[in-house]
């Protein structure tokens, strides 16, 4: 059984995030979507809510698809984390040339601690390649629409979010 990490932190997950998970089931049997718990970045939403949508989210596309689909939460090394859930390919999504020079780098270290685990990238769709959970946040707390970025109840849940 070939199974796949796709981390991230996913503060909130996107459609962009979404499209990535749908298309890395159709590389793998098994999809662990390990959700990084990253205190540094601040996240909005808890690990618990962040864990919780992503399940929610992306049951849709496990039962699409066929694929087992399962939400970990981590806060160790990646490459620890897909030794762990026993994951042979970890999976990247990328928006543009600036992420490929951070995951190039990423790729080259965790191929250093542990060469048995392959990384993958999937490039976004041409109309997920702006999106970003930062900017879904911004413009939320601006008071724009984000309906384009996000499903109708990731939206409900940054609206609640932002009113508290």
């Amino acid at each position: 059984m070939r199974t796949g990490l796709y981390p991230g932190t996913f503060d909130p997950v996107t459609v962009g995030h979404l499209d990535i998970i749908k298309r890395a089931c159709s590389l793998v049997d098994r999809l662990v979507i390990g959700v990084a718990i990253n205190r540094d970045k601040g996240p909005l939403f808890s690990l618990e809510e962040r864990v919780k949508m992503i399940e929610t989210e992306s049951s849709e596309i496990a039962v699409e698809t066929g694929i087992e689909i399962i939400v970990h939460p981590f806060d160790n090394l990646l490459i620890h984390c897909a030794a762990e859930v026993g994951a042979g390919v970890i999976i990247r999504g990328l928006r543009a040339v600036a992420d490929f020079e951070y995951e190039y780098q990423m790729v080259g270290m965790n191929r250093a601690m542990n060469d048995d685990i392959e990384t993958v990238f999937l490039m976004a769709e041409a109309q997920h390649q702006a999106i970003a959970s930062k900017l879904v946040k911004e413009i939320a707390r601006l008071g724009g629409d984000i309906t384009k970025f996000v499903t109708p109840r990731v939206a409900k849940a940054l609206a609640e979010k932002l009113q508290k």
